[in-house]
């Protein structure tokens, strides 16, 4: 009797379910009654059957599915909640669990209503796949839920385990209804735009919804872009994509970190969004992935922290406040040709910020540096590691004292040796010589490389030598000695170079050393000693060393013939001028040569 009575159920039952498939296919079709497809009425029926007739109520034909419209899809799953919903009431066991269920699924009428009153709601393929997806979801709360009516059908973990994973479901589910309403992915993924645009908006929509697959799946999707069309998938780039890529370096599978710290990657070498990373929070991530990531992880995150932080002051000083200096230190030790560099180039810049230099000290940057410098085999690295030197020593008197303890000096004067001399390393050595005693500096062989600098490398290096003889120069057997090694005919040759700033301080290095007659002489010799310093005496207000040049002249005009040589080159002019605008020395100058032009004159006379 009972089995003819649930032969009979079911027989309904799949009566009901033909009439309501009959009604949507007339309804597309244009021929439709206008009844409703019945989902919704049929409530009840779920207190009364069994799972396995539930679950097929729930999912409907698969094929059918395909068929429906965006607004159909929305019916169908707004008739699926109550029944969930009971079904979820009526679960025993674990009724903690089943009443947070409950929760959220109270609470997905109200997103779907929001999702719906979209204008995109129905042009965008986004809003359909998410829907298939809160009906998958749903489908799993009612079997699972009628299920566990009784005992827990696969023991007690596997069954709290299984509960677990519907409630994370069900929390995506509804993240990602409210994130396509609240952020415009809709808009930006159904907006007017050239085909190739509206496939990038897409993708990047993707990155922000579904599951860790789908997301990977569009990672994949981007990455492809970027290498075939660059420019179109920066050109829609905006905050909420950027965010989802940011959220994706901390996803679970190192796959999807990886490949999203390669997107990021990209986009930061693009220099289009640096900004826009750090402010969405790029920074701890990268910094963990390049401590702990794999391989291309750690590359990528070192090369993007190299970009990132020459943005700002401010960056720079956020990656050392969240402990990015200690594992770029590591990679600096532990890297590949591609890792190595990116990490010292990342090291240099947050170096140039002095506020951090201590914190960076603290760490044993200049030990990893001075080694880098010595035994550095990748191209670029040393360069690299020069610079921070550099950087580190422009502070204070500590950190010039800590590069020479560990040997830094020595490193660097080795570093000049090539034929052609770093501009940073001369500029570190130019930091360093006052922080050493003048008898090291000789017995080290500084002076050999400064006149090799000076005659070899390019301006900027050039500039850096004249200004460390500056800093040398003090006392009288310094000067002999920088006169001995050949410097002098040196610095007047950079007395004519274009740049404004070597100038001044090649001439500012001879206003000191011509106090050692032999040094003096040897400027008179020059042909283009005086001419030169003669030409420096403009008055104008952008030249900044006519008071160098009038205090090279002012020692060299002890001798006759440099006098002439200055009046035939118009110092008289110049001289008048500047001692109009007070400048130190000129008064003087202006009168020994006025003398000796009046004694010319009675002499001949």
């Amino acid at each position: 009797m009972m089995i003819a009575i649930l032969i009979a159920a079911l027989l309904v039952l799949s009566v009901s379910v033909v009439t309501v498939g009959e009604r949507r296919r007339r309804r597309r079709r244009g021929g439709g009654d206008g009844a409703s497809d019945g989902l919704g009425q049929d409530h009840g029926r779920w207190c009364c059957i069994g799972a396995g007739v539930k679950e097929m109520s729930l999912r409907g034909d698969p094929a059918a599915a395909g068929d429906e419209t965006a607004e159909e899809l929305l019916e169908r799953v707004r008739g699926m909640v109550p029944p969930a919903l009971a079904a979820a009431g009526a679960a025993a066991g674990f009724p903690g669990r089943w009443k947070a269920i409950a929760a959220k699924l109270e609470a997905l009428p109200a997103c779907l209503s929001d999702l719906s009153s979209h204008p995109c709601f129905a042009k965008n393929a986004l809003c359909r796949e998410l829907l298939q997806s809160v009906a998958a979801t749903l489908a799993e709360a009612a079997d699972l839920a009628g299920r566990c009516r009784g005992p827990p059908p696969d023991g007690k973990l596997r069954t709290q385990s299984a509960i677990d994973a519907l409630s994370g479901k069900l929390d995506l589910n509804i993240r990602d209804c409210a994130l396509l309403v609240r952020t415009g992915v809709l808009s930006d993924a159904s907006g007017p735009s050239p085909p190739a645009h509206a496939d990038v908006r897409e993708l990047l929509a993707r990155l922000q919804i579904g599951h860790t697959e789908a997301k990977n799946r569009a990672v994949d999707g981007l990455l492809e872009a970027l290498r075939s069309d660059e420019k179109s998938v920066l050109s829609v780039l905006g905050r909420a994509n950027v965010a989802a890529m940011v959220q994706l370096l901390t996803a679970p599978a190192p796959v999807v970190r990886e490949k999203a710290a390669t997107v990021i990657c990209q986009v930061a070498e693009s220099g289009a969004c640096d900004g826009l990373l750090v402010s969405e929070g790029v920074l701890p991530p990268l910094i963990r992935l390049a401590e702990s990531g794999s391989l291309v992880g750690r590359e990528k995150a070192a090369i993007t922290l190299q970009r990132l932080s020459a943005v700002s002051p401010d960056a720079a000083r956020a990656i050392v406040g969240h402990g990015g200096a200690g594992p770029l230190i590591e990679i600096c030790q532990t890297g590949d040709s591609i890792s190595q560099p990116a990490a010292a180039g990342a090291l240099r810049n947050l170096s140039a910020v002095a506020e951090v230099r201590e914190a960076l000290a603290d760490q044993g940057i200049v030990r990893i540096m001075v080694n880098l410098l010595d035994c550095g085999t990748v191209a670029g690295s040393k360069e690299h590691a020069a610079e921070c030197l550099q950087n580190l020593t422009s502070g204070g008197d500590s950190l010039r004292r800590a590069v020479v303890s560990e040997g830094g000096l020595r490193s660097l004067l080795l570093y000049l040796d090539g034929p052609l001399p770093p501009e940073p390393a001369a500029g570190a050595l130019r930091n360093l010589v006052g922080a050493v005693s003048p008898d090291s500096l000789v017995s080290l062989g500084v002076l050999p490389r400064l006149a090799h600098v000076l005659r070899v490398g390019s301006i900027g290096a050039q500039q850096a030598a004249a200004a460390a003889i500056c800093r040398m120069s003090s006392s009288a057997e310094m000067k002999r000695a920088v006169g001995e090694h050949g410097c002098v005919p040196l610095l007047v040759r950079l007395l004519e170079a274009k740049s404004k700033a070597a100038r001044e301080v090649a001439a500012q290095a001879l206003a000191s050393l011509v106090s050692w007659p032999p040094n003096a002489r040897e400027v008179r010799r020059d042909d283009k000693g005086v001419p030169s310093l003669v030409q420096l005496l403009d008055p104008s207000p952008a030249n900044t060393a006519n008071k160098y040049a009038i205090a090279c002249l002012l020692t060299l005009a002890a001798a006759k013939r440099c006098r002439k040589l200055m009046i035939s080159h118009g110092a008289i002019g110049y001289l008048k001028k500047l001692s109009d605008m007070d400048v130190a020395g000129a008064r003087k100058l202006l009168e020994r040569l006025e003398r000796g032009s009046l004694r010319s004159l009675f002499s001949r006379n």
